[in-house]
């Protein structure tokens, strides 16, 4: 028979806790179905971490409820959901369609064991999102089925979120403006009447989270870790808030915070604490903005020692450093390297195994932009031929895994025109380098706006500023730093570099104000750079 379930506030991570248990630690979720009592608990801890991102959590709890109740059709609805990751553009059919066949073997078999006419909207719903056709046009026809399910039932908050989440998993070619709207207009009003559902905040977070709409989430990521305290990834998400706002300290307590949440998690289950991966690469960029290098630095190492372990395993052609550790240690060094400029230091000598591809071509950059900062024309012009081949190969990968969006294949082609330049440089054509940047940087801000650290290691404008500068062009040094900004506010490297050319340009009173921001960014700073500000 039909139950409407009561609201309940639910458990922690699954790693962390007992399957089933009961705490207010990751959200509030109200969602009426007809499975049976003894697998609530399960059934709702599972949809509150699905709207939390925390899939693999989501994924075990959704089976202990099919376990209690095999005939529980929305337990095998929230398995499969968890197999789509909408706005990380990742899909695991096979696993869903596995998932549902458990229900049923036909969509007519399981829209049997759907006990309402509700249960059956969302089955065909997502019989749509895992039916015949390309993902990309999947993607666009679910959200369409969610948009029509929520009008149908306009008082299911759940519907609408899940419409909410499924546009921004339209946005196939980059982040559009426009359909990002879309889902905020849905989800605001629904996060002012529902201030403790965990999907809401989430997916608002995601809306606005880019320098131009970031304070209009700042309400939504003050309130989502305290919503949601027992998952990671609502910890680490209040961060894309405030990296998009430059502010830093609250950066790093986010993904401290998060770091704690998993490494607890994994203690639980008699793993070490984990060395590399998504929050310890934003946590890296935290402290280097702030100037503390060595803890940045403990960081890197941790990653490394967990890459080096991952190096007997077979290459592979990842383009997504947080597929592997291997992959998440180039990132995490690249991200040390040009930000310290620390380009004689240990961590410029650590390195990983071959035929990694993306983490090659990583390496193989910050390599050469060291040995070009350092006037080694001939290792940079080396350095230049591998990042070439590796180009290659990601571009050949991405081919094959279809991927649309144009940041992938921008990223490639941006850092091979850069350390172009850079080796222009440091052969002493400045201003041809300052040429070949020029057209660089206008390639980038036509890229989509990717969220969190520089997604191009070393902003276009930024390094056509830092030329500008070394040519004796101080005023167009300065519109660069100032469109550098606009792309990653209150990032220090360019802040500095403002700095110099507003003192380079007689204009004391911006370089004076610029200075005050640094000292305040900088006060923990364990580096020398900081006495610049001083």
């Amino acid at each position: 028979m039909f139950r409407t379930v009561a609201a309940v506030a639910l458990a922690a991570m699954l790693s962390a806790a007992p399957a089933g248990a009961q705490s207010s630690a990751v959200g509030e979720v109200h969602f009426a179905n007809s499975g049976a009592a003894a697998a609530q608990p399960s059934f709702l801890e599972g949809l509150a971490q699905l709207h939390n991102f925390e899939y693999g959590s989501a994924a075990a709890l959704f089976k202990k409820a099919q376990q209690i109740d095999p005939d529980f059709a929305m337990a095998y609805w929230g398995e499969a959901m968890t197999y789509t990751h909408p706005v990380w553009f990742q899909q695991d059919r096979d696993a869903a369609r596995a998932a549902l066949a458990r229900l049923g073997a036909t969509a007519d078999a399981r829209l049997a064991k759907a006990r309402t006419e509700r249960e059956k909207d969302y089955l065909r719903a997502v019989d749509v999102l895992y039916g015949e056709g390309d993902k990309n046009s999947r993607d666009v026809a679910f959200a369409a089925a969610m948009a029509a399910l929520s009008r149908k039932y306009p008082d299911d908050v759940d519907a609408s979120a899940f419409y909410a989440v499924a546009l921004l998993g339209t946005a196939h070619e980059g982040r559009d403006f426009a359909t990002y709207m879309r889902a905020a207009a849905i989800l605001e009003p629904l996060f002012a009447a529902h201030p403790n559902h965990p999907g809401l905040a989430h997916y608002l977070i995601h809306s606005y989270d880019d320098p131009i709409h970031a304070p209009l989430g700042l309400r939504a990521a003050r309130a989502y870790s305290k919503i949601a305290p027992g998952a990671g990834h609502a910890q680490h998400m209040c961060s894309h808030i405030f990296v998009a706002m430059g502010m830093w300290d609250d950066v790093v307590e986010a993904n401290e915070a998060a770091t704690r949440v998993v490494d607890r998690a994994r203690a639980a289950r008699g793993l070490p604490a984990g060395g590399c991966g998504h929050y310890i690469y934003w946590l890296e960029y935290g402290y280097l903005q702030q100037g503390r290098y060595a803890d940045a630095r403990k960081l890197v190492a941790g990653c490394y020692a967990v890459a080096r372990q991952e190096e007997s395993q077979a290459g592979g052609h990842e383009t997504d450093p947080d597929a592997s550790a291997i992959g998440s240690f180039a990132a995490m060094r690249s991200r040390f390297l040009l930000d310290t400029e620390q380009w004689t230091g240990e961590v410029a000598s650590w390195r990983v195994g071959p035929d990694r591809r993306a983490a090659d071509l990583t390496i193989a950059f910050v390599d050469g932009f060291a040995a070009a900062r350092l006037g080694n024309v001939d290792a940079a012009t080396r350095a230049l031929e591998r990042l070439k081949s590796d180009r290659a190969a990601v571009s050949a990968a991405l081919d094959r895994e279809k991927e649309t969006d144009p940041s992938a294949r921008g990223r490639l082609e941006i850092l091979e025109r850069q350390l172009a330049a850079m080796i222009q440089a440091a052969g002493g054509q400045g201003r041809e380098a300052a040429d070949a940047l020029r057209a660089t940087a206008a390639i980038e801000e036509k890229l989509p706006f990717e969220f969190g650290p520089p997604y191009i290691e070393k902003p276009s404008y930024e390094l056509l500023g830092e030329i500008l500068m070394t040519i004796n062009q101080a005023a167009e040094a300065r519109a660069a730093f100032e469109k550098a900004l606009a792309r990653t506010p209150e990032r220090t490297t360019s802040l500095a570099g403002l700095m110099r050319a507003a003192t380079a340009l007689g204009d004391r009173k911006t370089a004076d104000d610029i200075r005050g921001r640094l000292q305040t960014i900088w006060r923990r700073a364990d580096h020398p750079t900081s006495t610049e500000a001083r």
